[in-house]
C-alpha cells in the first residue's frame, strides 16, 4: 500500500527531576547537600532514509514518544539521559506543524537528520543551591517537560522524469520497458493507483529516476478521477514526459487530450506546466490514421516542444526518447 501523507504525534522526553540528599560527613552541618541533577529527555529524531518509500510505517503506529531522564539521586550522582528516538522516514518527506502549518523540515538527500522535539532538560538538585549563606539547602527543581508536537509528513517522491497522460496512454507500459520497475498493467482506467519509480540506465555508468503518475482527467484538479493526490509526486522532477495516445481504441482526440493534461497541470500549479517537456506520441504500433499522429506532431512543433513516436510493445522510439530524457536531465554530468 502507497502512503503519501500521515498525521503523527510526537514526545520527547521529559527531564528528571532534581533530587534533594545530604551526605552524612562528621563537622558537616546535616552532611552537608549532595543531591545530583536529572539526566535530560530524549530527542525525537526524524532520520531520511532510502530503505523506505512510503509513509505506510506510521499509518498504524502515529504516536511517538521518547524515554524521560532518570532523577537525580544523593551522593551528587546525576540521573542518567534518556534514550533519543529515531524515525526513518523516505526521501523526500516533508515535515509540517499541523497546528501552524509551517514547514519544518525537507528531507532530500539520505542521511538527512532533523530533531523534531527535543527533550526537557533535567532538574538541578539541592547540591546546585547550596552559597555560603545558605548551607543547608531544600530546594530543587522538577525536570522540564520535553517538546510535543502534531507533525503532517507529506512524500514527494524525488525523480528526475516525470511521466503524464490520460489513463492507459502507455506510462506503466513504458516505465517497465526502460526500467526494472514491473507496475500492473491492464486494459482499463486507472490501472496505477499509485505511482511507481524506475532507474534508467542512460549507458556509460549514468543514470537517472522516472516516476510513473497515475492517469489524469478531465477535472482532475476538481478532485474528478483520482484527482491531484499524485500530481505532487512530480513538483520536484525536471523533466516532463507527457505520453499521449494517438491509436483509434482510446475513442478521444490526441491533440484535445494533450490540451486537457496541460489545463489539469497549470490548475493545479503554474509552476508545474511550465516546466520542461517533452511529447510522446504512444501506442505508435497500432495507430491506423496517420493524421491523428501529424496533428500531434504539429502542436508540438508550434510549442517548441519535441515528439517522438514510441511503442511500448514492440519498443519502437523508445531508444531515441530515452536518449532525449537523459540529455535534459543528464547535461551537466555530461559537461
Amino acid at each position: 500500500m502507497f502512503i503519501d501523507e500521515v498525521r503523527i504525534r510526537v514526545k520527547a522526553g521529559d527531564g528528571g527531576n532534581g533530587c534533594v540528599a545530604f551526605r552524612r560527613e562528621k563537622y558537616v552541618p546535616r552532611g552537608g547537600p549532595s543531591g545530583g541533577d536529572g539526566g535530560k529527555g530524549g530527542d525525537v529524531i526524524l532520520v531520511a532514509s532510502e530503505h523506505y518509500n512510503t509513509l505506510l510505517h506510521f499509518r498504524f503506529n502515529p504516536e511517538h514518544k521518547a524515554e524521560r531522564g532518570r532523577h537525580g539521586e544523593g551522593s551528587n550522582r546525576t540521573g542518567r539521559d534518556g534514550a533519543s528516538i529515531e524515525l526513518p522516514v523516505p526521501v523526500g518527506t516533508l515535515v509540517y506543524d499541523e497546528e501552524t502549518g509551517a514547514l519544518l523540515h525537507d528531507f532530500t538527500r539520505a542521511g538527512d537528520r532533523f530533531v523534531v522535539a527535543r527533550g526537557g532538560r533535567g532538574g538541578r538538585g539541592n547540591a546546585r543551591f547550596a552559597t555560603s549563606t545558605h548551607q543547608t539547602p531544600t530546594e530543587f527543581e522538577p525536570g522540564f517537560p520535553g517538546e510535543e508536537r502534531r507533525l503532517r509528513l507529506e512524500l514527494k517522491l524525488l525523480a528526475d522524469v516525470g511521466l503524464v497522460g490520460f489513463p492507459n496512454a502507455g506510462k506503466s507500459t513504458l516505465i517497465s520497458r526502460i526500467s526494472a520497475a514491473r507496475p500492473k498493467i491492464a486494459d482499463y482506467p486507472f490501472t496505477t493507483l499509485e505511482p511507481h519509480l524506475g532507474v534508467v540506465d542512460a549507458g556509460e555508468g549514468r543514470t537517472f529516476v522516472v516516476a510513473d503518475i497515475p492517469g489524469l482527467i478531465e477535472g482532475a484538479h476538481l478532485g474528478h478521477g483520482l484527482g491531484t493526490r499524485f500530481l505532487r509526486h512530480i513538483e520536484r522532477t525536471r523533466l516532463l514526459v507527457h505520453l499521449v495516445d494517438v491509436s483509434e481504441a482510446s475513442g478521444r482526440d490526441p491533440v484535445e487530450d494533450f490540451h486537457v493534461i496541460l489545463r489539469e497541470l497549470a490548475s493545479y500549479s503554474p509552476e508545474l506546466a511550465a516546466k520542461p517537456m517533452i511529447v510522446a506520441a504512444s501506442k505508435i504500433d497500432i495507430a491506423q490514421k496517420p493524421e491523428r499522429v501529424e496533428a500531434l506532431e504539429a502542436l508540438a512543433g508550434r510549442l517548441g516542444l519535441a515528439c517522438y513516436r514510441i511503442s511500448g510493445v514492440t519498443g519502437e522510439g523508445i531508444p531515441a526518447l530515452v536518449h532525449a530524457m537523459a540529455e535534459r536531465v543528464l547535461a551537466p554530468a555530461a559537461t
